[in-house]
């Protein structure tokens, strides 16, 4: 079996191609950034845009199934860029979505947890969301739709999209202060990153046959702001200060983004096969303080 994966140099993708490779799944990535350092030889890779019908159609030929990954991301980083986002996240995904139908080929999308937030990230990635299940009613695809809730762990950079982990952890260990947007009350179901990998290739190498709603990929918890950044304090021994200040553009105070995990069962995943969080982010911690932050991808 052979798998294109796009975005797939970056900071999810990584993840999801490590999954497929421990199953000995064949990889091309498809990406429009070079693999300088990627963190294995062991996959092929297409340099090119998913704005580019003719080239992702080539890649999904060559491919048994694809995992579509390749996205603009942000929140306030995009509230001024809406008509690219809307090219990348959008139109990119079409080209997808077709070429999933023309080569009945089957498919994953990634999309968001805050699915219902007037950003333009979420807008777009809500609306992809809406196109891949329309295709399956309309087309007869199989494109799985996950959404990806809080992902966090190695290889996630600090900038230029501000995650909440890396901006809490490297500040931490440094010793400087920490930036919570807004009361820090908003709940942020978290998952580790290797966990929604997996999620991902079980969606679509499982016979699971859920192609008309959302797997939610989260832990199903009410983790706030505030818990991840005293976690983080309390796990770096830090003395570091816990600065709020207001909420960035695009976002919503005292928002409650959780999953309903009922459905991961179809991908027999249960809720004692999450990483727990405490394990999560000691581990994300130990990557941060051995200067894995200086490779890390930007998505």
């Amino acid at each position: 079996m052979k798998v294109v994966v796009t975005g797939g140099a970056g900071f999810i993708g990584s993840h999801v191609v490590d999954a497929l490779r421990a199953r000995d799944i064949q990889v091309l990535v498809f990406d429009r950034n070079e693999l300088h350092d990627f963190h294995r030889s062991d996959v092929e890779f297409q340099l090119g845009d998913v704005r580019d019908p003719g080239a992702i159609t080539t890649a999904i030929d060559s491919c048994d199934g694809v995992i579509h990954l390749a996205a603009t991301l942000g929140t306030q980083e995009t509230i001024n860029r809406s008509r690219y986002i809307t090219e990348s996240n959008i139109l990119g995904s079409l080209n997808v979505f077709k070429g999933c139908r023309d080569q009945s080929k089957k498919g994953v999308y990634i999309t968001v947890g805050n699915h219902w937030m007037n950003n333009p990230y979420s807008i777009t990635k809500s609306l992809s969301e809406r196109f891949a299940l329309m295709f399956n009613r309309e087309f007869g695809t199989r494109i799985a739709v996950v959404r990806g809730l809080n992902a966090y762990g190695p290889r996630q950079k600090q900038f230029p999209v501000r995650k909440i982990m890396p901006n809490f952890i490297v500040p931490s260990l440094k010793g400087e202060p920490i930036t919570i947007y807004g009361s820090g009350n908003q709940i942020m179901d978290m998952i580790y990153v290797e966990d929604l990998a997996e999620l991902m290739v079980r969606a679509l190498i499982l016979d699971h046959d859920v192609y008309d709603a959302c797997f939610e990929a989260g832990m199903g918890e009410d983790t706030t702001v505030n818990d991840l950044a005293e976690a983080v304090v309390d796990m770096t021994a830090s003395d570091s200060p816990l600065n709020h200040v207001g909420m960035r553009p695009g976002e919503i105070p005292e928002s409650v983004v959780k999953a309903d995990i009922s459905l991961l069962r179809k991908l027999d995943w249960l809720r004692s096969d999450f990483t727990p969080l405490d394990a999560g982010i000691s581990a994300t911690i130990n990557w941060y303080s051995t200067g894995g932050q200086s490779t890390a991808d930007a998505t």
